[in-house]
């Protein structure tokens, strides 16, 4: 978690930067301040900023990670990353329904966006339970 809370950090810091630069830059040129631009990237700054806080506190509370030693081997890190569907129709069916919530909005008609959005929550919740829906045997 130590090479995660540094990059948080870096980025914050950039963006924290990037603000005051901002708003300097847009005092500087147009004689007052834009406020949009500076406040977006001052809470850009601050969620990083928090972001990074929460993964340095993990970090004390763990050992450190095989990517977080500088002398670990790349062997350290490998096993077993997880179990990964051969196929599923469900990816199709999210596709489609967030098509059809998406061209509702285009169109702008309420209850083609609602079918939509019930249909990418529905399919959603068949691949998260695609392997739970059979008896244990």
């Amino acid at each position: 978690m130590r090479t995660e809370y540094r990059v948080f950090a870096v980025v914050g810091a950039f963006l924290g930067l990037a603000a005051a630069g901002y708003a300097w830059w847009t005092w500087y040129a147009l004689s007052r301040v834009e406020w949009a631009g500076t406040f977006v990237l001052g809470l850009s700054a601050g969620l990083c900023a928090i972001c990074g806080f929460y993964f340095a506190v993990v970090a004390r509370r763990i050992q450190p990670r095989p990517e977080d030693r500088p002398a670990a081997e790349l062997a350290e890190g490998t096993g077993v990353v997880g179990f990964f569907s051969p196929g599923s129709y469900w990816p199709l069916g999210i596709g489609a329904s967030a098509w059809a919530a998406a061209f509702g909005v285009v169109v702008w008609q309420w209850w083609l966006i609602a079918a939509g959005l019930a249909g990418v929550l529905a399919t959603a919740a068949g691949l998260l339970l695609e392997y739970y829906t059979r008896s244990r045997g």
